[in-house]
């Protein structure tokens, strides 16, 4: 199990993936939104969306668990 966090706080701009996608590493999930710049979060690992922790407007903190994956 992969959990994909926060690089920096700012909104979710866009989620890409849902509960029971496969996906690829390097596949972008999730586009941030901090200061006018869209950060894409992508998987670090292949495998299976078990859990998505944000929505589009949500406001996450530098840390907090976006994505979970398992292998």
């Amino acid at each position: 199990m992969t959990q994909l966090k926060s690089s920096m706080a700012g909104s979710v701009f866009t989620v890409n993936v849902n509960v029971g996608d496969n996906v690829e590493v390097g596949q972008v999930v999730m586009v941030l939104e901090s200061m006018k710049m869209e950060i894409p979060v992508e998987a670090e690992v292949a495998g299976k969306v078990t859990e998505i922790n944000a929505n589009v407007g949500d406001f996450v903190n530098e840390g907090d668990t976006l994505v979970t994956i398992t292998e």
